[in-house]
């Protein structure tokens, strides 16, 4: 089997390496792929999309994985293109991926079937913007777009509303777009992560990012400074609560929709006092949730995704374990607003745990950063305090000129 993962980070290195474990022993090729990545897969010789589905058409891979978003929704769509030329992909296509690529979409969706969520206005300007705030705080601006994550702010005043409102419409930082004012949930965060084949689903293990830079949920918002992932993160009551208000009801949307949809689907979710509600959908994997589940599956990935891209629901070929999986992301100097590339990474060779690496380049000095997250330190253990007293033990051995890290992972909001 030949399998094509589309992306470059971290995420896209727990999948690769996890598709590459797969008892199928499957050939994995990558694109635009990085050098960590490329010690697990062989790189795939293309120049842009274009050059990317000729190569694929020409060395007749068998399934295509979608890790990074942006290529669901470039162009005519990933999968889309894919199916033109009878490519399985595993990654939904164009008009179903708007679930992400459009908070203003997602919302309607949401609302159309009854999915609990936040209220929400869709403006299209600054002074409307802060009409639609109405002096009410702490308030949340959500950019309608794809942003990496950093599209989102949840803003406690007046000051800092209008300083993230200058960011998207005057400064135009993510680009032209809408946005979305929404209401403020409290409560605490899970991502649940769905496999969907058409009308049918599968819930994988639960996972908890931390977003803010600095330890207390402090900072600014940023792509994910560490995340927990564990069956035993969620109840089985909660579990079932979520599985009947919110991945079901989701799953009939789509199909009552014509939304084709085979390929995970992210739900972020808010714990409220009133229950659990939708803060947003990713069609992909979560980053770094992503880095901290995949250690955890047991069976055979690849062939899960390949039967599931072609419509046939395989949810018996793979399984989780039951212990606790944390990841600690490293993050450069000047993240999120900017980010330092050719710092020499020291440390490695001493680590003990799992690396992924999120935003780095190999020299012949050796490993440096390349990016605003650099590494993700990854550690397992049957309890909790096992699996997060050994990733921040072996994260601390990592070091380079910058290297920011939260010492509060899988502490916090526990």
């Amino acid at each position: 089997m030949k399998i094509a993962v589309i992306g470059k980070g971290g995420r896209e290195q727990a999948l690769v390496e996890t598709l590459a474990a797969s008892p199928c022993k499957p050939e994995i090729f990558s694109f635009p792929g990085s050098d960590a990545i490329c010690e697990t897969a062989m790189p795939i010789d293309a120049a842009d999309f274009d050059g990317l589905m000729q190569w694929m058409v020409d060395n007749q891979v068998d399934l295509c994985v979608a890790g990074e978003e942006s290529y669901l929704v470039k162009g005519e769509g990933l999968a889309n293109r894919c199916a033109a030329v009878g490519i399985p992909c595993w990654g939904p296509p164009k008009e179903s991926a708007q679930l992400e690529a459009s908070k203003e979409f997602a919302k309607n969706f949401l609302l159309r079937h009854g999915i609990p969520t936040g209220g929400a206005a869709a403006v299209a300007g600054y002074d409307e913007a802060i009409a639609a705030i109405g002096g009410k705080y702490p308030t949340v601006l959500k950019f309608d777009g794809l942003a990496a994550g950093k599209g989102v702010a949840v803003c406690p005043d007046a000051a800092s509303a209008e300083e993230f409102l200058r960011e998207v419409f005057i400064e135009k930082r993510f680009g032209e777009g809408r946005l979305l004012v929404e209401e403020f949930l409290t409560g605490p965060e899970i991502s649940i992560f769905g496999a969907i084949c058409d009308d049918k689903y599968l819930i994988l293990c639960p996972a908890r990012d931390y977003k803010r830079l600095m330890d207390g949920d402090e900072g600014p918002n940023t792509g994910g400074m560490g995340a927990v992932a564990s069956r035993q993160l969620a109840s089985p009551e909660l579990l079932k609560t979520i599985e009947e208000t919110i991945v079901a009801p989701t799953v009939r949307g789509l199909q009552a929709d014509g939304l084709p949809y085979r390929g995970f689907l992210y739900f972020g979710l808010m714990l409220t006092p009133d229950g659990p509600k939708v803060i947003e959908y990713n069609c992909r994997f979560g980053d770094p949730e992503c880095e901290a589940v995949m250690p955890l599956l047991r069976g055979d990935l690849a062939s899960f995704c390949l039967a599931g891209a072609k419509g046939e629901f395989a949810p018996e070929l793979i399984s989780f374990d039951n212990g606790w999986s944390v990841c600690c992301i490293l993050a450069s100097a000047g993240y999120p607003a900017s980010s330092h590339s050719g710092d020499v990474i020291s440390g490695l060779d001493a680590c003990g745990a799992r690396v992924f690496h999120c935003g780095t380049k190999k020299t012949p000095e050796g490993w440096v950063t390349n990016g605003g997250r650099v590494l993700a330190i990854v550690a397992q253990g049957e309890t909790l305090e096992q699996a997060r007293e050994s990733a921040h033990a072996e994260a601390a051995k990592v070091d380079f000129d910058g290297s920011q890290r939260r010492s509060d992972i899988a502490y916090r909001n526990m």
